[in-house]
């Protein structure tokens, strides 16, 4: 397992892809929040207030995760090597887990550099460091979470095909779904009983709970169950292959 992290580490910052991935989460939050105008915009705002990162970051995950992700398992589909390496001492789990820590750490990667929005904010407030902090930490511990079960969803897609580019539309349609498609069916009248029960699912509700900065163990499960049954679901169709 530890072979396979580090050979996805390696994949991602030998190529472009890795750093793109972080140059343009970075960019692209950083002209949202300073520079273009709207409500996104701190400065317009005059709050000392992190919310449009944590508003915005999930939407860019959605496709910058998927995009990270879609060639984790296409490529070796599509290559054979996905035989060659199951051939070693190596289980379906080992090669699933250690895969899915690569593109963890990938996450991390990209959200420390924007600890210096932190930092601007704390310097800007007034009084000097005049910001929530438990809700702060709260978000970046939820965003994490959100773009761990995103990976998930993008291991398990791109072991679905040999096209990275379909894995990749895979990917973002169901993250999509989870993310915030689920929260919007329940809101149609016809839902009925089912609504509490599709909201309870939806990870934008889990997200939004934790971005409170209150870490509730429920949300904590919800994020872990979800990882875990997705990273089984992967698991299990590489498994497919001997029936």
């Amino acid at each position: 397992m530890k072979s396979i992290f580090i050979k996805e580490l390696q994949n991602f910052f030998s190529s472009l892809t890795g750093y793109l991935i972080a140059i343009v989460f970075l960019i692209l939050t950083g002209l949202f929040l300073w520079v273009l105008p709207g409500n996104a915009n701190i400065l317009d705002s005059g709050y000392a207030s992190l919310e449009s990162l944590f508003y915005i970051a999930p939407w860019l995950f959605l496709f910058l995760v998927p995009a990270a992700t879609m060639r984790m398992f296409a490529d070796e589909w599509r290559s054979g090597t996905i035989e060659l390496i199951l051939t070693r001492p190596i289980s379906e789990t080992a090669l699933v887990v250690g895969k899915y820590l690569g593109a963890v750490v990938l996450v991390i990667i990209i959200l420390i550099p924007s600890l210096v929005f932190v930092y601007s904010l704390h310097r800007l407030g007034n009084p000097v460091g005049n910001l929530d902090w438990a809700a702060t930490w709260g978000s970046f511990i939820g965003l994490f979470l959100l773009a761990a079960a995103y990976a998930s969803v993008g291991l398990f897609t791109s072991s679905l095909t040999t096209n990275p580019i379909v894995a990749f539309l895979l990917s973002a349609a169901l993250c999509y779904t989870f993310y915030d498609g689920i929260a919007a069916v329940a809101e149609l009248q016809s839902m009925g009983i089912i609504r509490s029960f599709l909201i309870s699912i939806s990870i934008d509700e889990h997200y939004s709970s934790v971005s409170r900065g209150v870490i509730d163990s429920r949300d904590l499960i919800y994020f872990v169950s979800f990882i875990m049954l997705i990273l089984a679901a992967t698991r299990l169709k590489l498994e497919s292959r001997k029936w």
